[in-house]
C-alpha cells in the first residue's frame, strides 16, 4: 500500500525513528536511491514476534469484558493546531492538551500527536486489516503513557505507547470536521514545513459518533517503523470514518515523501503480519461469542 501520510510516529517528536538510518519502504528502494534503507535493512528488531501491523481476523478474536469505555479528556477542545511535514509524512501536533484512560488500559496516556495513512489506490491505504480488507486510509492517534499512572504489575515497556487506529472509508457524503486538515496540507508540501491550521477543531471531531467508540480490538505490538520497538498498546477501532471520495483525492495532492525515478508514489508503510493468537475484543464488538 502507498501512503502518503505514512506513520511520522515519532520521527520528528521522539526518538522513535532515527533520522540518521534513512529508512524507507520498499518501493523507495532504488540503485540511485543508496542512502535509502528497505525493510530488509531495519535490523532484527523488526522482525520479533509482536511487530505490528496486523490482519485482524475477527472470529478468531477473543471477548474481554474488561476492554470497557473510554474516558477521553481534552479531546472536545477546538483549536487551530500546528500541523508538520517531517519528510516521511505530516502531523497533527497535539501538544499533550488531551488524555485518554479507561477502555481496558493500564495507565493513563497523553496524545502526543495524530497522523493519516493512505494510498492511491481506494482499498489500499490502511495499515491494517479486517478479515484480509483494507481501507482507503487509516487515522493513528499517538499517546504517551502519563508517569505515575501505571498499574501494569509487571512495570515493563510493553505499553509505554498507546495508539487509537481508526478506519476511513472514501465515499459519497463529505465530511466537514474532517476538511480543515485536508486542506492544510496543500500549505506544507515540502519536507521540514510547518504551518498552522486556518480553522479551529476538536480531536473529537474527526472521530466516529461516541456510541460507536464501544466496538474496538485490541493487542500488545510494535511502531511500524524503525526501530520497531514492541511498545505499543493498539486499540483499533471497528466502526470507519465516513470521507467524500473527494476529500481522498484532496490528500493525494497534499505532502508526499519523494517520488521514485519511475514517477510512482512510493510505499511507505509496513504490510500487516498474521493474526496474533491474543487478539482481543471489546464486549460489543462483532462478531458475538458462541
Amino acid at each position: 500500500m502507498w501512503l502518503l501520510l505514512a506513520l511520522l510516529v515519532l520521527a520528528a517528536a521522539r526518538p522513535w525513528a532515527r533520522a540518521e538510518s534513512h529508512w524507507c519502504y520498499q518501493t523507495q528502494v532504488e540503485p540511485s536511491n543508496f542512502t535509502c534503507l528497505g525493510p530488509d535493512k531495519w535490523g532484527s528488531s523488526c522482525q520479533k514476534d509482536n511487530q505490528s501491523p496486523i490482519n485482524i481476523a475477527t472470529a478468531k478474536a477473543q471477548v474481554d469484558p474488561k476492554l470497557g469505555d473510554f474516558h477521553f479528556s481534552g479531546y472536545d477542545t477546538k483549536q487551530k493546531w500546528a500541523i508538520q511535514n517531517n519528510g516521511h509524512s505530516v502531523m497533527v501536533l497535539l501538544e499533550d492538551k488531551a488524555t485518554i484512560s479507561g477502555g481496558g488500559l493500564a495507565a493513563r496516556y497523553r496524545a502526543k500527536q495524530l497522523h493519516l495513512h493512505w494510498s492511491n489506490v481506494l482499498d489500499m491505504g490502511s495499515e491494517h486489516s479486517f478479515d484480509g480488507e483494507r481501507f482507503a486510509m487509516e487515522m493513528h492517534i499517538v499517546h504517551e503513557k502519563e508517569s505515575g499512572t501505571s498499574k501494569n504489575k509487571n512495570q515493563d515497556h510493553k505499553d509505554d505507547i498507546a495508539v487509537l487506529a481508526f478506519m476511513v472509508e472514501a465515499g459519497c457524503k463529505k465530511n466537514n470536521n474532517f476538511q480543515p486538515l485536508v486542506e492544510a496540507l496543500t500549505y506544507i508540501p515540502r519536507p521540514n514545513m510547518n504551518t498552522m491550521m486556518n480553522q479551529s477543531f476538536s480531536i473529537s471531531d474527526l472521530l466516529p459518533k461516541k456510541e460507536s467508540l464501544k466496538h474496538y480490538f485490541r493487542y500488545l505490538g510494535s511502531l511500524t517503523t524503525p526501530d520497531c520497538d514492541e511498545k505499543v498498546v493498539w486499540t483499533v477501532f471497528q466502526e470507519p470514518i465516513q470521507l467524500h471520495e473527494n476529500q481522498w483525492l484532496g490528500c493525494l495532492t497534499g505532502p508526499r515523501p519523494p517520488l521514485s525515478s519511475t514517477g510512482s508514489v512510493p510505499a511507505d508503510c509496513q504490510w500487516a503480519s498474521p493474526v496474533l493468537d491474543v487478539l482481543q475484543a471489546s464486549p460489543r464488538t462483532w462478531p458475538a461469542p458462541s
